[in-house]
């Protein structure tokens, strides 16, 4: 499902009743933590996180015109997903956030390729998503990105 919000206020207010609070608890998580430089965005109908064209002018390889996506979350018909761009693109960040994973929960991941779904709210391991807010900066992502994605389209 893809929201026609233009803003993320709009987003988390036309979510339905049992995901306003969780959407916005992963937010809060997110804003609270990402280093300096990302912006927050409404894109491809999702809360994102971006890297805006005044630091990375060439924008996003398969639509230049949008910034460089980072993280954006969903809220799905059977689901809530994050989807971090960095699990997908870095082997280090993925490994780290798996051994990572069963410190902060004791439910099963269920990952597709740097999107992570979670059925219900009390599934969502926020101090998790806390410190994976923290772990990558603008110019790590923007390397990472040059290197093992838009390199190689």
């Amino acid at each position: 499902m893809q929201s026609k919000a233009t803003t993320p206020e709009q987003f988390i207010d036309e979510l339905p009743e049992d995901r306003k609070a969780i959407i916005s608890a992963i937010r809060k998580a997110i804003r609270d933590n990402l280093p300096k430089g990302f912006e927050e965005v409404i894109g491809y109908g999702m809360l994102g996180y971006v890297v805006p064209h005044s630091i990375y002018p060439g924008g996003y390889h398969c639509t230049p015109k949008l910034p460089l996506p980072f993280i954006n979350i969903a809220s799905q018909k059977n689901h809530i997903s994050i989807h971090h761009l960095g699990l997908y693109a870095s082997k280090p960040m993925i490994d780290w956030f798996t051994a990572e994973w069963e410190k902060h929960t004791t439910k099963k991941m269920d990952m597709g390729k740097g999107c992570l779904r979670f059925k219900k709210a009390e599934d969502v391991p926020i101090n998790l998503i806390e410190i994976l807010a923290k772990k990558m900066s603008v110019e790590q992502w923007i390397e990472i990105y040059e290197s093992n994605i838009k390199n190689k389209k």
